[in-house]
């Protein structure tokens, strides 16, 4: 009798853990949606830094990621990790253009770096970016 009680009690206990830390960290499908945002932060910080470098090289901005995922020692991802679109780019000029993702969720508090130039709503968010010239 007195094991059925400890058997009972550590199941109540274990059931109240997992209660408890989903009610704090949020369903599975929440912490997929801030995963997959934070790569698409990632990748679109990585498609920057490659642009900077692509400038450098070839003194003009890409036609299209395509082209920039071409360039030799790219290793840039340009697509949607859970979509597998291509994320947009768009020349604004010689030197600026934007970057355009759909973000699942906004980002919050517990993100990296929040209020920063990567902060995003939900939905389709853009970025305007000038290229960094090396050596300036």
């Amino acid at each position: 009798m007195a094991r059925k009680i400890v058997v009972i009690a550590s199941i109540v206990v274990v059931a109240a853990v997992v209660v408890g830390g989903l009610i704090m960290m949020g369903p599975p499908s929440d912490e997929r949606a801030r995963r997959l945002d934070a790569r698409r932060r990632q990748d679109l910080q990585g498609i920057q830094a490659f642009t900077d470098i692509y400038f450098g090289r070839h003194a003009r901005l890409p036609a299209s990621l395509d082209d920039l995922a071409r360039e030799d020692g790219a290793g840039v991802k340009i697509r949607d990790p859970r979509t597998a679109a291509s994320y947009e780019f768009h020349v604004i000029d010689q030197k600026k253009y934007e970057l355009c993702a759909i973000f699942e969720r906004a980002s919050t508090e517990g993100d990296p770096r929040p209020g920063d130039f990567w902060s995003h709503g939900a939905g389709r968010r853009c970025f305007e970016l000038k290229v960094k010239e090396q050596g300036k």
